[in-house]
């Protein structure tokens, strides 16, 4: 059922807003007295890290990925990506036709890299038996797309067609233009990359995450700061990791898979998957969902598609227990909104919705239900980047013991804090409906 622009009253609007922001930042100022409160023994516990940048305050060094990546940019990714830059901009200038740029592969991560090349061959040998023009899937096709250096080591993903396309039919743009591309790029970049830090230097919530004694002591205020802390550092952390990649990518005149957006507006298992990691996306869908039956088939085949989708990306991440579980969740929040959607879609059903809902009922209703499935989306990634024992403690204290610590006490606070979470998400679900209706029409 299509939702029309402006179907509730400017004023509610705006209130969701005041609220989704107040919760967000009230939330994240009771993390910050908490990671004040704990800083000694966090300290002890995981050897915070001393920076004079940011007025003094330790910084928190427990998400691997970060502090692997940061190490390794200073020491050698940036420089070659700046390099691989320079080479591409000189070859544009002097060679009408596209060369082969140069792969340092001496500088080769294996764990990161290996995980990503494996997605580039598969991506090329799909493409390679399903073309009939082989000579456009050569060996040097083959080495210029699974070595082209921005996209090595992390990504973003780009598959194999995709990248033909461009390389043989875009030009790069010019000095003056990618010059420009440069600079708000890197002014971009430099911004995601001082809000992440700052995150880590005020809210230790990677190292309080690590310490499951500290996890279920926080009150609420701070136990939902540090759900909103972790998700949303994640995206920012991928604004850089992508981010960087992408801007070389541009450089090259190509276009690269667009940023994540924003954790904050998503209300849907459906829209977390097409809207965060855009190119795994186009790539899971391409490869493995639609040969496997995809959504034109019965209700068995998509299911079991959406089954092993969800299979192959656990047993890429790693295979861990946590993975199989939060594979299991996406499963299931992505059948229930199909499921959803598919029963609103019916004739009765949506001819009954219209007789008694007025479209802003009708919006309502959409957030209402968008809310629970926010829920278990955050729940979901909670385990995935937290694992077992926080989505654990999550579960138990949000809807199922209801437990508040507050002043060292304990208070039963069921079902109020299950609602009081709903209620929160039901306004970010309504901002998050507009953003995509004001996102879809552009």
């Amino acid at each position: 059922m299509p939702l029309q622009l402006e179907l509730l009253p400017q004023w509610e609007f705006y209130l969701y807003i005041v609220l989704s922001f107040g919760f967000h930042f009230y939330s994240f100022y009771e993390v910050f007295l908490i990671s004040r409160e704990y800083e000694e023994e966090l300290d002890q516990a995981f050897d915070l890290e001393t920076d004079t940048m940011f007025w003094g305050f330790k910084k928190d060094p427990m998400d691997f990925e970060w502090t692997f990546w940061m190490e390794w940019g200073r020491g050698y990714i940036l420089w070659l990506l700046f390099c691989h830059s320079i080479v591409s901009q000189i070859s544009s200038l002097w060679l009408k036709k596209r060369g082969w740029y140069g792969s340092e592969n001496e500088y080769y991560l294996l764990i990161f890299t290996l995980t990503v090349r494996c997605l580039y061959c598969t991506s090329f040998s799909l493409e390679y038996c399903w073309s009939k023009q082989k000579m456009h899937h050569s060996f040097l096709w083959m080495l210029l797309y699974v070595f082209y250096y921005p996209v090595l080591h992390n990504g973003p993903i780009i598959t194999f067609d995709d990248f033909h396309k461009q390389m043989t039919s875009q030009d790069s743009g010019g000095l003056k233009s990618n010059l420009g591309i440069f600079i708000w790029g890197t002014v971009r970049i430099f911004l995601w990359w001082w809000l992440a830090e700052l995150m880590i230097h005020l809210m230790y919530m990677h190292a309080i995450y690590s310490s499951p004694s500290h996890l279920q002591a926080v009150n609420y205020w701070a136990l939902d700061g540090l759900a909103l802390a972790q998700v949303l550092f994640f995206y920012v952390k991928y604004l850089v990791l992508f981010g960087v990649p992408a801007l070389v990518i541009q450089m090259d005149g190509l276009k690269p898979p667009t940023l994540p957006r924003c954790v904050s507006t998503m209300y849907s298992f459906s829209g977390m998957w097409r809207s965060f990691d855009v190119g795994l996306h186009h790539f899971l869908i391409r490869y493995i969902y639609i040969p496997m039956g995809g959504s034109r088939c019965n209700m068995f085949k998509m299911l079991l598609s959406t089954a092993i989708t969800f299979a192959f990306v656990s047993y890429w991440h790693g295979s861990h227990n946590y993975l199989w579980s939060w594979a299991v969740l996406n499963w299931f929040g992505i059948t229930a909104e199909n499921g959803v959607k598919r029963l609103v879609s019916l004739p009765g059903v949506h001819d009954f919705i219209s007789h008694f809902l007025s479209t802003r009922a009708h919006q309502r209703l959409h957030a209402a239900l968008a809310s629970v499935s926010t829920t278990l989306l955050i729940f979901s990634n909670l385990i995935f980047l937290g694992g077992h024992e926080v989505g654990r403690i999550y579960w138990n204290r949000i809807f199922w013991e209801g437990k508040n610590i507050s002043n060292h006490r304990v208070h039963n606070c069921w079902p109020w804090a299950t609602l009081s979470v709903f209620g929160f998400l039901y306004c970010y679900a309504h901002v998050g409906i507009r953003w995509q209706q004001i996102y879809s029409r552009d």
